[in-house]
């Protein structure tokens, strides 16, 4: 089969052919018809986190049809449409056992140390594949899996309430299911916080009030938007420093910044001022949780959650075209998501 693939890091993907994974006892194999290319991709690419063993396929949103299954997969069958969880965890450990699979010593996420769905199939346990509804794309069932998969995760771990303000730095792929997720969980307002007008102009449709930090200060402009109160929840997509500064002192009393976004690099707090005194927190937030996919196929279906604006465009299993999108993507563009379709 054709998979696109990570063979250094600092080098362009490459396309080449490998075999096709023979499904285990308890493995579904998949036959990949949506793969999303997420900014992590392009992190992983440039080397800024570790994608090991080279060489390996990218890609960790993916949708499909099942093509075979193990013979202890009972809950499948080869034409299923489904959605698959980017973890594959042993199941079994207390982290499992707990709904927290992300902290599993066996877990791997596809993509980064399994091969993933930049390919024509990609092989996962069946604990981590989910029907996808007849109602939902096979282009987004992928990208749920990890933009409004991780979105819903990172409100969840803020501990969003029902009336809560909210504001969201970095409107691309999350930043455009977080708007839509904040408020199906009762969020009263929700503010925008980006540079790109298109992706503002996007927001402003779905809701939520848009602040352009290349015009404003945005902290500045949070306060005044909320009369100095500051917001109760801050969620930084981005994955910079200084979006993360601003996340945290965005907060009001008792505020929680959930920072997602990713970076090497560290940035100032100010103890007192902006987290004791306040009794605000900074909350990290790891991938999800499978047990979070059926509530996100839920929303999706009731129109809580659309994605038709989500999708910038689509291309082929191309090593260049995705080389080219993920060139994007490092510079911040105006792609939301692109999603290969093979």
């Amino acid at each position: 089969m054709k998979a696109v693939r990570l063979v250094a890091p600092g080098s362009p993907l490459e396309l080449q052919d490998v075999p096709v994974p023979d499904p285990g006892a308890q493995d579904v194999l998949v036959r990949v018809k949506a793969a999303g290319i997420c900014h992590s991709d392009a992190h992983y690419r440039a080397g800024k986190s570790r994608v090991h063993p080279l060489p390996l396929t990218l890609g960790h949103e993916v949708a499909g049809v099942v093509e075979a299954v193990g013979r202890d997969v009972k809950q499948f069958k080869p034409g299923d449409r489904v959605c698959i969880h980017y973890l594959a965890t042993c199941g079994i450990c207390s982290w499992c056992m707990e709904d927290n699979e992300q902290f599993c010593a066996s877990g791997k996420m596809i993509g980064k140390y399994r091969d993933g769905g930049y390919a024509e199939f990609i092989l996962m346990p069946g604990r981590s594949v989910f029907k996808l509804p007849d109602e939902i794309s096979f282009e987004h069932g992928a990208i749920m899996m990890c933009s409004s998969a991780t979105s819903l995760h990172a409100l969840r771990k803020a501990r969003i309430q029902a009336g809560n303000s909210v504001a969201i730095f970095g409107i691309g792929g999350l930043g455009l299911s977080a708007i839509q997720l904040a408020k199906a969980l009762g969020a009263e307002t929700v503010y925008a916080v980006d540079i790109n007008p298109r992706k503002l102009g996007l927001a402003k449709t779905l809701g939520a009030t848009p602040i352009n930090a290349s015009l404003a200060e945005p902290v500045s402009a949070l306060m005044e938007l909320t009369k100095h109160r500051g917001v109760d929840v801050a969620l930084e997509l981005i994955g910079l420093p200084l979006t993360m500064q601003q996340a945290v002192r965005s907060l009001t009393i008792k505020g929680r910044a959930a920072l997602v976004g990713i970076t090497e690099k560290s940035f100032p707090v100010a103890p007192y001022h902006e987290i004791i005194n306040k009794e605000a927190e900074i909350i990290g937030v790891s991938d999800h949780l499978g047990a979070e996919i059926p509530d996100l196929l839920a929303f999706a279906r009731s129109g809580k959650l659309d994605l038709s604006h989500a999708i910038t465009r689509t291309i082929s299993l191309d090593a260049a075209m995705i080389n080219q999108t993920l060139d994007g993507l490092e510079k911040f563009g105006d792609d939301l998501r692109v999603v290969i379709t093979p």
